[in-house]
Formats: C-alpha cells, structure tokens, sequence
C-alpha cells in the first residue's frame, strides 16, 4: 500500500451514506478522495485536474457510468475508471470494460477488495505515466541531455555545471568511480568550449607501459632510440589547440609527473631526442578515481597546476531514479524494438549496487535488447560480484531470491524424477503456482525423467 498512499481518488456516487462510507474506507487505506454526487459536475473536475484513479457507480441520476467513462476517454483522461455495479447491471458493466473501464465491482462489496482493486489500479496507472514521461523525456533530449542522460537533481546539476565550467578556458579534474562516465564529460568539455574545433584527445595513463610513457605523450624523433624509424607526433603536440584528457592521471609514473608539471607550466615540448622546443596551447582534463590530494605519489605541485576547476560524477546508486531512464535509452539504442522490463526486472535494477556503474548497466541493456530470452534478473544473477569496488553492495537480494528458489524447484525435480503431483506435495504448491514457476526459470519436466 506504501507505493499508493497520497494517490487522489474521485469517487462519483449519488447515495450519501454509500458515498460517505466508501470515502471513509478509502481514507483508511490511505487514499486521498474527492467526492462527487453528479457525474457531470465530477467531469468538469476531473478534466482540469490529475487523479491517479476514477470510481463511480453505473447509475447516476444526471448521466449513466457508461456516458461518463466515454466522456472522459474522449476528453483524454488517462486515470484508470473503476465501475460499481448493481446486481442486475453486469451486461453494462461488461460493456465498460470493452469501453476501456479498469474494472468493475459488483453491489455489496467488501471494503477490502475496494481498496485492494484500487491499489491496483493506481499502481499500474503510476507505471504506465512514468514510463510514457521517461519515453517522452528520451524522445526530447538534445545538446548535453543526450550525453549526460538523467533526470535527477544531480544530473541535472551536472549538466549545468559541465556547461558553465566548459565555457572558461582553464584545466579541469573530474572526481568519479569506475564506469560512470568521466570521458563522456570530458568530451562534453571540449564540444562546449572555444576549442572545440580542434582535436579532443583521450589518453589512458593506466595502460600504458612506463618505457613507453615518454615517447606516448611527448613523441620523439627519428633514430632516438632503437626502433624509432621516424618522428612521431606526441600526444601533447597532437592536443595543441585542443582539449588532452589525461585519464586515470594517478597511474601516471612520477618522473613522467615532473615532465608534464613543466610543460604545462611553459606550454612547451620537446620530444624525445630532440633538442627544439615546440610551443604548444592546449587544455588539460585530468580524471580520477580517488582525491589525488590523498594519493602518497601524486605530485601536489601538479595537482593544483591541474585543480582550477573540479567536477564530481556521482555513481549510479546515488541517482537511482536515473536507472530506469538509462536502461531503456542504451536498450533502444541496441534494438529500436526493444521489449518492455517487468516489473521484477524493474525491482532486480533499483535494488543492485551497480559497481560497474553506467558501463555496467549499459552492458546489461544491450545484452537484454538484443537477447530475447534473458531477463534483466537472470543476466543480473550471471555477473561476478566486483566485490574490490568501492561501497558495492554485491549481488542484491532479489537476485539471491531467484537463484534460490530456482534451485530449490531443479532439486525437488531431481529427486522425484520429474513426477509432478510428488513435487507438488512436498513443496506444498498448488499445479497451477508449480507450472507457473517451471515456465518462470524455464524448467522442463521431461528434462528430469528417467529416459
């Protein structure tokens, strides 16, 4: 009931003590009701302000439930109808639900199944609305929006700074975990800033060998060293004019640390064998994992020459209402008719850690599009635990749920070699609960039968 407290009901009925007493039940299981005695007058409502769900009776004494559900349907109310019928008025009840009626509730009813069909309702109208925004918000980015996907605070305080900070020509430290998105920010710099025409150019200070460094970020000329047949172009010289964005810059060796410090400081540099100095005008974007001020080997002199303006990317469990917006944006990316997520995949996600982040889910997306038989929970339940990353909170619960009650089914099979009614009986499930589960985890009986 938690995910529909505060939902606004409209409830239309002409019989006062009725209307009274149905409000009073409704408000107990903590719903907010408007009551109406006329169907006409609850239309002109109701047309200009949100409901999460509409109830009225079928007889009304200016206009039928029939004539007001087709009114609303036409107007373009989307809040889900709830008819309360009498004993003789099924046919009509029948009706409205070909009309589109969410359901109907036959004279006398108990209050509980009211409010249950109610909860219902409301839930799956709050489900539909929210994805329909969250299509609509993907359909409408633009600029920024479609590189920093999200609708949260922080994403959108983000996307803010991001274009603030890259209108001012200076360096820049992006603060992030693995997989959140540090070099799509750091593009987003460049293609915000004056520099934007020249080249933008990523380097991964963690993959390069340390013997290589030198020759990789300054470049060398020919005969330097053994090997070098040529002049090589480095990657300081290559950013000149543009943006050199220097990720996992706390993997960078410290004698390259010095080099980097002076030419930044005299916007200049030389290559490896040579003796001329080549001027250079480049902005640097630096990435981190961890606050290079408490890194023991990170030169605090290049730390400030880098430390003008600072960015933080919050991991993907800070910004759990972007999960979802997210997941369908990479799954449609990967298969324009993409199938929809059920609401237990919905659940698996927004109760994951993420440790991988935005690649992690990105990765999750695009198996889910273009893999028919997997569900979000089941590829979830596949991957490792990146136990080694920071604040992960493992596999989540709902994942341990399905493998367990996976495996409890399989070894129940297993012991009554497939016999269905022996199964049944030891695990106290009804045939229908037990078919449902095996079609759920895709379990055969012939596949535990003798052969």
């Amino acid at each position: 009931m938690e995910t529909t407290q505060s939902a606004r009901i409209a409830l239309i009925e002409d019989d006062e003590i009725v209307r009274q007493a149905t409000t009073q039940w409704l408000q107990l299981a903590g719903f907010d009701v408007v009551e109406f005695g006329l169907g006409n007058e609850a239309f002109d409502v109701i047309q200009h302000q949100a409901f999460d769900a509409i109830i009225s009776d079928v007889r009304l004494p200016d206009i039928d439930g029939i004539m007001l559900l087709e009114k609303l349907i036409d107007s373009g109310v989307s809040a889900p109808v709830l008819i309360i019928t009498g004993h003789g008025d099924v046919d009509m009840a029948v009706k409205a639900l070909h009309l589109g009626a969410f359901d109907f509730i036959e004279k006398p009813f108990q209050p509980d199944r009211l409010s249950s069909r109610v909860s219902q309702a409301v839930e799956q109208f709050r489900a539909q609305t929210s994805t329909q925004l969250r299509g609509e918000y993907l359909a409408s980015l633009s600029g920024l929006e479609k590189v920093l996907v999200g609708q949260s605070e922080v994403m959108k305080r983000l996307r803010e700074q991001v274009a603030r900070i890259a209108l001012i020509d200076t360096n820049v430290i992006i603060y992030g975990e693995t997989g959140c998105g540090k070099e799509l920010v750091a593009n987003s710099l460049h293609k915000g800033s004056g520099r934007k025409s020249h080249q933008f150019v990523p380097i991964n200070c963690g993959a390069i060998p340390e013997n290589l460094f030198e020759s990789e970020l300054f470049g060398h000329e020919a005969g330097a060293f053994t090997g070098a047949a040529k002049k090589r172009i480095g990657k300081l010289e290559y950013a000149d004019k543009g943006t050199l964005f220097l990720d996992e810059i706390e993997s960078m060796p410290a004698a390259m640390q010095v080099k980097v410090l002076r030419s930044l400081q005299e916007n200049t540099v030389e290559r490896v064998g040579g003796n001329k100095q080549i001027n250079i005008d480049l902005r640097v974007v630096a990435a981190a994992k961890e606050d290079l001020r408490e890194h023991p080997e990170f030169r605090q002199d290049l730390y400030y020459r880098l430390n003008v303006a600072q960015i933080y990317i919050p991991p993907l469990r800070e910004r759990g209402e972007d999960i979802l917006t997210l997941f369908e944006h990479f799954a449609k990316e990967s298969n324009r008719n993409a199938r929809s997520v059920s609401d237990a995949d919905k659940k698996a996600m927004m109760s994951y850690g993420w440790p991988g982040n935005v690649r992690e889910l990105r990765n999750v997306a695009t198996r889910f599009a273009l893999d028919n038989t997997m569900s979000v929970l089941e590829i979830l339940s596949n991957r490792p635990v990146a136990s080694s990353e920071p604040n992960s909170t493992g596999v989540p619960l709902a994942v341990q749920l399905h493998n367990f009650e996976r495996k409890v089914l399989e070894e129940a099979l297993t012991r009554h070699q497939g016999r269905i009614n022996d199964v049944m009986q030891e695990l106290d499930l009804p045939r229908r609960t037990l078919n449902q589960k095996m079609q759920k985890f895709g379990l055969n009986r012939s596949d535990f039968t003798d052969p």
